[in-house]
């Protein structure tokens, strides 16, 4: 690991820094399965999945045949002026996933991003309302208004959309009456917007993923369900990240037996092609036609590989695998961490979990205390230490680290995961990773 990669010296002439989110020198010229191979020929266990985006894996026979007959088919670039039976096909499938009232649409993008940006343009235009309401810590998109309802980007500076308000997002901490009075508050913030009148939506995570893994108490998002319905404003549960297996069930919502107005999919949907969608009543969805335009959205390609990974986490049970694995990796998590002090709290479902990170050995002892920022290095070290050690494993919150691998992650993978974790841990502790090393790579 000595030396520049040539694949990264190109890399830094000719991509835009603007879309660069790097935590360690990172290359990925192949993978297969929970494994990637880098241009120095080293091979990664894979903890993030791309940010969940390859969930059924690398390079699964099933996506790879399905994309091979599109690309051979060449079936159309998009559903904006002429259909093609993989997008009707996947819309299909997605209806029969997710329950609703009887008359639904599902409208097809690239990313995450764009199925936020269009179901919120979708909700304001059926409703003839602009307000929307979403919270502290919530991550919803990259750019465009899904951005500027996103907490994770407003509370860190960027301007916040002018028609939107941030709510705070309520944890589950055990305590049944300290989760009674988060609930309480932030319901009555709630009915107190709602009261307006003029609320399109409300956007929500079943759980927060790149707000620091932050699961609801329970009864959080049936109370958003109904307060918004009372008031004429539509529910939309973005499942980009946390969606489509990854949380033991297959929708991250189902943990409160919601349903949802509206739900949004991405990364995951795609099996590492751009893919996204929203799903939603008709009503919404046809109420502003010809109004949300991609050029290639519903492309041939991306659709087949989408239906291939709904058929994948199907056929392979790979959400009971996601919730078998998540349990594991608890356990094994709970084994080393009584001999690593700096594991301060495990938290998230299924296979998205978050492992918080805290340098004073006291933080058990006195609630948390001590400086966010040295918690912060401490982290960062850790992931470029996992790196050198042969893992992918990257950051949330600073001090997070999040665990996204792909929903068949073996037994053993697992094992070797939470090894490797510890042993990362240890290094840093005794100043494995200096200042130097880590500078360049600025995460978020």
């Amino acid at each position: 690991m000595t030396g520049e990669s040539p694949l990264l010296v190109r890399d830094g002439r000719v991509i835009a820094g603007n879309q660069k989110l790097r935590f360690f020198p990172a290359s990925v010229v192949s993978g297969r399965g929970s494994e990637v191979v880098d241009d120095a020929g080293r091979r990664l266990l894979d903890l993030s999945a791309s940010w969940g985006a390859n969930s059924v894996g690398h390079a699964h026979p099933r996506v790879v045949r399905a994309v091979q007959t599109a690309v051979s088919e060449g079936a159309g670039a998009s559903v904006l002026s002429a259909t093609n039976p993989h997008a009707v096909a996947l819309a299909e499938a997605l209806l029969e996933r997710v329950a609703g009232a009887e008359d639904r649409r599902v409208l097809l993008g690239h990313s995450g991003t764009d199925a936020n940006n269009a179901a919120l343009a979708a909700a304001r235009a059926a409703t003839g309302r602009r307000r929307v309401l979403a919270f502290h810590g919530g991550y919803h998109g990259g750019f465009g208004a899904a951005q500027s309802v996103s907490g994770v980007f407003v509370d860190g500076g960027l301007p916040g959309d002018p028609d939107s308000a941030l709510l705070d997002y309520p944890a589950a901490s055990g305590d049944r009456m300290r989760e009674a009075a988060d609930l309480d508050r932030v319901f009555a913030e709630l009915d107190s917007e709602l009261a307006s009148g003029d609320v399109a939506a409300v956007i929500v995570e079943s759980h927060q993923s790149d707000g620091g893994l932050v699961v609801p108490p329970r009864g959080f998002l049936r109370g958003l369900d109904d307060r918004a319905r009372a008031a004429g404003a539509l529910l939309i549960c973005d499942e980009v990240k946390i969606g489509l297996g990854r949380t033991g069930l297959l929708h991250g919502f189902q943990h409160e037996g919601t349903e949802p107005d509206i739900v949004t999919f991405g990364k995951a949907l795609g099996g590492g092609l751009p893919l996204s969608a929203v799903v939603g009543p008709a009503a919404v969805l046809d109420a502003a036609p010809a109004s949300t335009l991609l050029t290639t959205a519903g492309n041939a390609v991306s659709a087949a590989s989408g239906l291939a990974v709904l058929e994948t986490i199907e056929a392979e049970g790979l959400v009971e695998a996601a919730a078998q694995r998540g349990a594991q990796i608890r356990r094994l998590i709970a084994e080393v961490a009584d001999r690593t002090p700096e594991i301060f709290d495990v938290r998230g479902r299924g296979l998205s979990l978050g492992v918080e990170l805290r340098v004073d050995p006291g933080s058990r002892a006195d609630g948390g205390a001590g400086p966010i920022e040295r918690a912060a290095g401490f982290a960062k070290r850790t992931v470029y230490r996992l790196w050198q050690l042969g893992a992918v494993c990257y950051l949330v919150r600073g001090n997070v680290l999040e665990l996204t691998p792909p929903l068949n992650l073996t037994p053993e993978e697992a094992q070797r995961a939470i090894e490797m974790l510890a042993t990362a841990i240890h290094d840093v502790r005794a100043g494995a990773v200096s200042d130097a090393e880590i500078a360049p790579y600025r995460g978020w």
